[in-house]
């Protein structure tokens, strides 16, 4: 069989983007990473703050097969002392995996990442660690864990050992122009703006008292990491005091966040719920959403 495991070299970037977006676009419509932007996440995640900076080695596989590269993945390697959080401590992660499903005309590019997913863990084995993840974290909005749209990435996983013991995710988008817009539901409502911890706060004000707010972050494509992304933004948060639930404030401050997105040119927005959180997805069904994907969160073996 004609599949030769080699790590990833410059001019293998075209490909590996190639094979990276084609995945992102069966997930989220019309998106895509640039090819600076995947060398970006191959080198360091800026935006993981937290768990980026446990990460001790980083190692991106390809599997070529007949001359073209039909599969890839990226390995990271967690430290072991005790400022690395301890699920995440001694452990290897499949970043992501990807490969290109069976076609007519190659059959049996599966082989080529079933070869691969077998190379991920003598990666794992030289580098002696004790636990081993994975996942499908490409450097996309909206696109982690397993997407439904991959069975084919989920069959080498569970063929390779992984088990999906985690959460099931449902991601949710809506184009902004299609949110409602409801009026306050209280005469004396009003909104404050500010900086928030995921984003842009839109706090919901009645008199002297916050009773809510909405974060929504913009900031999706900053620098060169996407190309032909558009404007999104996703929800960073949305809190409503238990006091003043089921008054219509969390639907109005989804609208007031709509209004403000518009005038900044933005077209999409993304949120996201648990797969068994039924009333918050019944309340992003009613504001405008859509389901996008549900993906399967917490590979393991």
């Amino acid at each position: 069989m004609d599949i030769r495991i080699r790590p990833f070299v410059r001019g293998d970037r075209d490909q590996v983007a190639d094979l990276v977006n084609a995945h992102i676009a069966a997930v989220v419509p019309g998106m895509s990473v640039s090819v600076q932007g995947l060398l970006s996440q191959l080198e360091r995640e800026p935006g993981e703050f937290i768990v980026d900076r446990w990460v001790r080695e980083r190692v991106t596989l390809v599997a070529e097969q007949r001359g073209r590269v039909v599969a890839a993945a990226h390995l990271l390697g967690y430290g072991d002392d005790e400022h690395t959080g301890p699920d995440y401590r001694d452990a290897g992660e499949i970043r992501w995996l990807v490969c290109w499903p069976p076609a007519p005309y190659w059959p049996d590019a599966l082989a080529a990442g079933d070869a691969l997913a077998v190379a991920c863990h003598a990666q794992f084995n030289r580098w002696g660690v004790m636990r081993r993840y994975a996942d499908g974290a490409l450097p996309a909005p909206g696109v982690f864990g397993v997407p439904e749209q991959w069975p084919h990435v989920r069959g080498i996983y569970e063929r390779a050992g992984f088990r999906h013991d985690g959460r099931t995710e449902v991601v949710f988008v809506a184009r902004v122009d299609g949110l409602r817009r409801p009026t306050a539901p209280l005469a004396e409502l009003d909104t404050r703006r500010t900086l928030g911890t995921n984003g842009t706060r839109i706090t919901a004000v009645l008199g002297s008292e916050d009773v809510g707010y909405i974060e929504v972050d913009t900031n999706l494509d900053a620098g060169p990491r996407m190309s032909r992304l558009g404007a999104w933004a996703d929800v960073g948060n949305l809190w409503v005091d238990e006091a003043h639930r089921r008054r219509r404030i969390g639907s109005w401050l989804v609208g007031q966040a709509a209004t403000w997105l518009h005038l900044g040119g933005t077209a999409c927005l993304l949120d996201y719920a648990d797969a068994d959180d039924g009333p918050y997805a019944a309340f992003l069904s009613a504001s405008g959403f859509t389901v996008l994907t549900r993906t399967a969160r917490g590979f393991a073996c």
